[in-house]
């Protein structure tokens, strides 16, 4: 039983289309989404990768711009969590503040590589992902992808090049997806969107991100009616490795996701 989180920073639900983002689109036919969850705010990537892995807005865990400081009050990460069902984490990333997310010794597997502001830094990403996930040498794995985010603060987000990134990464994705055994539940989500050359703003363009997920027992080809938010993520990572939520989580697993 294993689960794998694949973050596309900054994608937009309605960059996403069968001719651009094939992979995506059959991984979605394959399960459980919507593409109309909520990020928080501030949609600033730390902030929200935050209250994903600790399953609190940011207004609980003190974090409101890409400036590590530990949660107040006290809450307890997913990592943590699952460390103490003896359970294996890697995180495969590269953006360097993300390395704060869990805390020391709590982790089984690390890969940074300082490529996140590079429109091709992705590339290494997926390939290090590869191997690790068609073995299975872990029961969770983070794996990050940047450069999406990159290329609409560089670009504007939805502008040709911006959404030829989504296209490339699209790819990537596809193929540590295809990598993987088909016992595997996957995640993939985005933190926040974005509009212009930013986010952070509480406007749909920057809060509506794209979250689905598939697996053995998810429901296939189901688009989820319920609200879905950021703070739901860890609560259902939990539950595909059989555990239960930690008590100070707020999230919830959304309702429909399972066949049984």
């Amino acid at each position: 039983m294993t689960c794998v989180l694949i973050m596309l920073d900054g994608l937009r639900p309605d960059a996403i289309s069968p001719e651009r983002t094939p992979h995506l689109t059959t991984f979605m036919q394959r399960g459980a989404s919507t593409l109309k969850a909520q990020s928080v705010m501030p949609s600033v990537t730390l902030p929200c990768h935050t209250s994903i892995f600790y399953s609190v807005p940011p207004q609980q865990h003190g974090i409101i711009e890409n400036i590590w400081q530990k949660p107040q009050p006290p809450a307890k990460g997913l990592v943590e969590h699952l460390y103490e069902h003896d359970k294996r984490t890697g995180f495969i990333h590269n953006w360097e503040q993300l390395r704060d997310l869990n805390s020391v010794g709590t982790l089984y597997f690390n890969f940074f590589i300082n490529t996140g502001y590079e429109l091709d830094g992705d590339d290494i990403i997926a390939e290090t992902a590869i191997p690790y996930v068609q073995r299975q040498a872990f029961d969770f794995m983070f794996i990050y992808f940047a450069s999406i985010d990159v290329a609409g603060h560089l670009h504007n987000w939805m502008s040709e090049r911006y959404l030829a990134q989504v296209a490339r990464v699209d790819a990537l994705a596809g193929r540590v997806i295809h990598a993987m055994p088909e016992t595997t539940t996957v995640i993939i989500q985005a933190d926040h969107g974005g509009h212009e050359q930013t986010h952070g703003t509480d406007s749909p363009e920057d809060m509506t991100i794209p979250w689905m997920i598939a697996g053995p027992n998810i429901a296939k080809g189901k688009m989820l009616e319920v609200p879905v938010s950021l703070l739901d993520t860890a609560p259902t990572i939990a539950r595909a490795l059989g555990l239960p939520a930690a008590a100070t989580w707020q999230g919830c697993v959304p309702t429909g996701i399972w066949d049984t």
